[in-house]
């Protein structure tokens, strides 16, 4: 009743745990059966093993929370031999989170995931790019383009991006996107917050700026998942402080072929399963045989 299909992809239901919020899947099967998921999206990966920031890495605000962990994870050899065969056990849909400094570092990435077992790979194109000065890829649309074009070159996987709500416009970067190749796109990542210790007198994050997730955020992005829903001709994907089924549909009737939850994870670690029942609860409610009765209605 609830099952949709995602580039080619059959899914249980429309919930995904987003990248960065789940792990590997591991640290939550002791809560509920991660199987119901519909699938998964891996911590953000790197061509290499990263360490993270230093100091405080989250820190919880009025509505939501901040975050500066910077894509702590164990690398992609690490991921494919150890993390990945745990995911296959799940019987949920694996979609790979990849990042990188240089468009040279996502297409190792890439081709290293190239031919595992793996559904979608997702493309956060929100990371720092070295050679235009630490400017993300995801806020100028040129540049964003740019790699995109060059990953899905070399990609075997359908290819989902995940944009910034820090673009310099959204409905562009989705476009320019799409014209460079994308099969899928989700959104939103994180907005640029930061928070200050006024008895330390300085910023709780040794990076100044951290990434602000969480229900505040909710009202904001799926006003830009109805924007883009309405400018792009294939799917995508709905986040950013979803917190109940309720929420949830509300990114569905925007146009969202699927959500992902993030910082509700944080707050009560079996939420996806309560987002799913609940979904399932509404549609026998109001009468709807499938989702697609009730998706882009707004």
């Amino acid at each position: 009743m609830t099952n949709i299909e995602l580039c080619g992809i059959s899914l249980k239901n429309p919930v995904i745990a987003a990248s960065g919020t789940f792990g590997f899947g591991e640290e939550y099967k002791q809560y509920f059966d991660t199987s119901m998921l519909g699938g998964i999206a891996s911590k953000g990966l790197t061509i290499n093993e990263k360490q993270g920031n230093d100091g405080i890495r989250v820190y919880e605000t009025r509505g939501g929370m901040l975050n500066s962990v910077g894509l702590q994870n164990p690398g992609i050899d690490k991921f494919i031999n150890i993390e990945l065969p745990k995911m296959q056990k799940y019987n949920t849909a694996i979609i790979a989170n990849v990042g990188g400094n240089t468009i040279e570092e996502y297409i190792a990435a890439i081709e290293k995931l190239n031919n595992e077992a793996i559904d979608i790979l997702e493309l956060n194109i929100s990371c720092p790019n070295v050679k235009c000065g630490g400017m993300a890829f995801g806020i100028n649309s040129k540049v964003a383009y740019d790699v995109v074009r060059e990953v899905k070159n070399i990609c075997k996987k359908p290819l989902m991006v995940k944009l910034s709500p820090n673009a310099e416009d959204i409905v562009d970067m989705a476009y320019k996107c799409c014209d460079a190749g994308a099969d899928a796109l989700s959104l939103v990542n994180t907005f640029k917050g930061m928070a200050i210790d006024i008895y330390g007198r300085r910023a709780i994050f040794n990076n100044i700026y951290a990434g602000v997730s969480g229900p505040a955020i909710k009202p904001m992005a799926l006003r830009m998942v109805h924007e883009v829903c309405k400018a792009v001709n294939i799917p995508v994907v709905g986040m950013g402080g979803i917190c109940c089924h309720e929420d949830a549909i509300e990114f569905i009737m925007v146009g969202a072929q699927a959500v992902q939850v993030g910082t509700a994870n944080f707050i009560k670690p079996d939420i996806c399963k309560d987002i799913i029942e609940g979904i399932e609860k509404y549609m026998l409610k109001e009468g709807i045989s499938n989702l697609s009765e009730i998706r882009g209605i707004i």
